[in-house]
């Protein structure tokens, strides 16, 4: 089987892995609401729906030809496996669990965090040795050339990760610290199981540090897989000092086979609220309960007036009460 850019594989017949079909597309195997996978072969992971799909010939299917419409570390993986089976399948484990740390920032094997690590630099214009200009192409074109340029690394990586440590060392030292940081108590971590919700409370004077969440970079004062690989918790509300930010995780987003996270609430209603006691100028505001990852927050730098425990209990009382707003289940 051969990778092709998404656009160009629409007119064959293709397997679409993680994303979402074109007009060539005679099978999808994603973890995405409404891909069409069969329901025999569903999995939390697109990558680990493609191992079920090579486990299991009667839904096998005759083309040639596997795309996606977006680069991650769980579709990479999953057109890995399609087109280099034999080898994915002794890796099978590590991989999965690649997948999994690209998608949720959960891992079992450290290793894994750093080759998606190592993934997410190559995947950065700012810090990618891959030519400059491939940042510079339309977004189609840009994922198809990460893919091939990457398809020809990944089974280097997962047996010579070592090759590949400039790539993945920086962030791993910023994972170690924060896991230190959980470890001695200084970032603390408190859940309310019955809202699936999870808080997490940073010193104020703790800066931040470059990381990344799927192959994009942004600022963090704890590294996301230090939190998410101690909290089953799909709901997390952070607060530094006077700062509150609450996020939705991406299980949230795709159908988990293995369990089910609470349905997300739409927090428009809430911003709307905050905003009219506020007193300091900014405004808070929400993503959108459609978005992969959406944030409740305050935008810009100014310091709300509201304590943090008030707007802490105003997020548990709408996610209490709230109807659901994204139901990847339907």
């Amino acid at each position: 089987m051969r990778f092709l850019p998404y656009q160009e594989a629409g007119s064959i017949p293709n397997i679409i892995v993680d994303g979402t079909a074109n007009g060539g597309t005679v099978l999808t195997l994603s973890h995405w609401r409404r891909s069409g996978t069969p329901e025999e072969l569903m999995a939390d992971t697109s990558a680990e729906i493609v191992f079920n799909y090579l486990d299991s010939p009667r839904h096998h299917v005759k083309v040639d030809a596997v795309s996606n419409n977006h680069f991650d570390q769980d579709g990479f993986v999953g057109v890995f496996a399609l087109i280099d089976s034999e080898r994915a399948m002794r890796h099978r484990d590590l991989l999965i669990d690649v997948a999994e740390a690209g998608d949720f920032g959960i891992y079992k094997d450290r290793t894994a965090a750093r080759i998606v690590f190592a993934i997410s630099t190559y995947s950065d214009p700012q810090k990618s040795p891959l030519p400059a200009h491939i940042f510079k192409l339309p977004y189609p074109q840009h994922a198809a050339e990460l893919y091939r340029d990457l398809l020809s690394r990944l089974g280097d990586m997962v047996t010579n990760l070592d090759r590949y440590s400039s790539l993945w060392q920086d962030e791993d030292a910023v994972l170690t610290e924060s896991e230190g940081l959980l470890d001695s108590g200084v970032i603390t971590i408190e859940e309310r199981p019955e809202l699936d919700l999870a808080v997490i409370r940073i010193p104020e004077e703790r800066s931040s540090n470059e990381v990344h969440r799927f192959t994009q970079g942004l600022l963090a004062p704890c590294h996301p897989f230090a939190i998410h690989n101690r909290t089953r918790c799909s709901r997390l509300a952070y607060v530094q000092g006077k700062r509150v930010e609450f996020q939705y995780r991406y299980e949230g987003w795709v159908r988990m086979a293995t369990y089910r996270p609470s349905l997300r609430v739409d927090l428009g209603s809430l911003a709307e609220e905050l905003n009219l006691e506020e007193t300091s100028g900014g405004k808070w505001k929400f993503d959108g309960a459609d978005k992969i990852t959406p944030r409740f927050y305050r935008e810009g730098n100014t310091v709300s007036t509201l304590s943090p425990d008030s707007v802490i209990e105003r997020i548990e009382r709408h996610l209490r009460h709230g109807p659901p707003a994204w139901n990847p289940y339907d």
